[in-house]
């Protein structure tokens, strides 16, 4: 999705920045009641609380709102900072009602909050910096002088993403209550009680897709080309994998983790990386491994030999291929979507001999992403 640039009045320019500031060689200033005033729009009112107040006011210790306030990612304030609004009051409120009423225990509503904390903070860096990237490009000024007009820029952008944010959220929370109600039916969604490891109770296929030869493109290119190559990767991959009906991990730069509710679905998307990847003139190929099998999802994260075997694989694997383990293979043999080749023993730091196997497209289309 592009965004358009709101359009910014006169007096907002003025007040911004001058047309074309190389005239000037005078320090650009922020206008401060601009700032002022998107101050008082985001927080709903003038602050005019201390943490002790807004604790009283929910009916809860210091030492519990301390915790959400952390959770969230908030910065830790003295007892005599005058920091907060009654929409603070009204946000704690309402998570210790979810405890108070037995809907959640503390520790769930504290993980719950650090999600919301997480990712809120991770998506407003991002949303802040492609609005300023948006506008270097588009009104040929600097970073900086782009920094300082965020303020007026802004205003006319709250509104609209955040009914996409909460559009979002519902979908994306009803796409994963789907996925978990077809997993169950095909009794793909949680390992079978008989299985050895219990710590692993999710099956799930887990992707790696790896740059090729990112170290030495990344000591050949200035960091605005560095950025953009990583971040045209970064975009091929989440849409694949989008269309794919799989999840996107925090990608690394050089690397991108997925995951998968199904074995197929896990090879239809790495087929399709190595394939879209390959196909871009501005990417180098990439190295893409999957394995399904049983791991742990914790904050975000994911653990377990499945994700450290994966990793290993798409070392392994030739640029431009797809490297799966011998059990996944079992586990694609027969769907004629799929050519698997097996390809020599490889000895894998952390799991001995290994019998990798090398995945091709077989019949169908595959993964069609327009």
């Amino acid at each position: 999705m592009t965004l358009s640039m709101p359009r910014i009045t006169p007096r907002e320019e003025a007040a911004a920045v001058r047309e074309d500031p190389r005239e000037d060689p005078r320090p650009e200033k922020v206008d401060r009641q601009a700032v002022r005033d998107l101050e008082l729009r985001l927080l709903g009112a003038e602050r005019t609380m201390k943490r002790r107040e807004v604790a009283a006011a929910a009916g809860v210790s210091l030492l519990s709102a301390r915790k959400l306030w952390r959770a969230l990612g908030f910065a830790n304030l003295g007892d005599d900072d005058v920091a907060f609004t009654p929409a603070d009051t009204e946000a704690l409120t309402t998570i210790i009602n979810l405890v108070r009423e037995e809907r959640l225990t503390e520790g769930a509503a504290i993980s719950i909050t650090r999600s919301i904390g997480q990712m809120t903070d991770r998506m407003v860096v991002w949303q802040v910096e492609a609005v300023v990237e948006e506008m270097v490009h588009q009104l040929g000024i600097t970073d900086a002088q782009a920094r300082k007009r965020l303020v007026t820029a802004l205003p006319n952008l709250i509104d609209p993403l955040e009914r996409v944010l909460l559009y979002s959220y519902r979908r994306q929370l009803n796409a994963t209550v789907s996925r978990l109600t077809v997993l169950a039916e095909a009794g793909l969604g949680v390992a079978a009680e008989e299985e050895e490891d219990g710590s692993l109770p999710l099956l799930r296929a887990v992707g790696f897709a790896d740059l090729v030869s990112y170290t030495s493109l990344s000591r050949q290119m200035n960091e605005k080309t560095l950025a953009q190559l990583v971040q045209r990767f970064e975009h091929r991959c989440a849409e694949t994998i989008s269309v794919g009906g799989g999840r996107l991990g925090k990608p690394t730069g050089d690397e991108v983790l997925f995951i998968a509710s199904s074995p197929q679905a896990g090879a239809e998307i790495s087929l399709a990386l190595a394939k879209a990847i390959g196909d871009d003139d501005l990417l180098p190929s990439a190295r893409v491994a999957m394995v399904w099998g049983g791991i742990l999802s914790r904050l975000r994260d994911i653990y377990g030999p499945t994700v450290n075997l994966a990793s290993r694989l798409s070392a392994l694997a030739e640029p431009g291929t797809v490297l799966v383990d011998s059990s996944t293979a079992a586990t694609l043999a027969g769907d004629e979507r799929f050519v698997l080749m097996p390809q020599k023993v490889r000895t894998v730091r952390g799991f001995g001999e290994i019998h990798p196997v090398t995945l091709a497209h077989g019949r169908g289309t595959g993964l069609v992403v327009d």
